[in-house]
């Protein structure tokens, strides 16, 4: 099984967001961080805000940020609501079945029951979980230290 990009990007620019608390992130900020087009970001940004996981802000001073702490945001309904089909095998669906071994097998269980213990685990686990810690503050120049930089230069020295 293999997740749309779609779903890929939603869950980067939300782990986006959740990085970055405090403040407004703007698309164009993501999709440079992140390598995706504005494009796709809009639709998915959209998306997200319709589903009440994200606010967004227009105007010059504009941007996007959580609605809910990551604590509060299941991977599971992420994933439910950004893919868009979940038949891993053509018996999934009923209504376009043809398979003539059907009656007789269980691989629609077998799958089913994958499907449910995949459900279970990204339910399990939440934004909180998967996103790096917040960034550190920055100098007060307005340079982000890069702690591995850092500490290759003191190797260097």
């Amino acid at each position: 099984m293999r997740l749309a990009e779609y779903t890929d990007h939603t869950l980067r620019v939300l782990m986006h967001c959740a990085a970055n608390p405090g403040r407004l992130i703007t698309i164009a900020e993501v999709a440079q961080a992140q390598e995706i087009s504005k494009n796709n970001l809009m639709k998915i940004v959209s998306d997200l805000a319709r589903q009440g996981l994200l606010e967004t802000i227009r105007g010059r001073s504009g941007g996007l940020r959580l609605v809910k702490p990551p604590s509060e945001i299941r991977i599971g309904d992420v994933v439910r609501g950004a893919e868009t089909d979940f038949r891993l095998v053509e018996c999934f669906d009923d209504t376009t079945n043809a398979c003539t071994m059907t009656a007789s097998c269980g691989l629609k269980g077998l799958f089913g029951r994958a499907l449910g213990a995949y459900f279970r685990e990204l339910d399990g686990a939440t934004l909180a979980d998967i996103v790096p810690p917040p960034r550190r503050p920055s100098k007060p120049d307005g340079a982000v230290i890069h702690i591995h930089a850092a500490k290759r230069a003191a190797r260097r020295a």
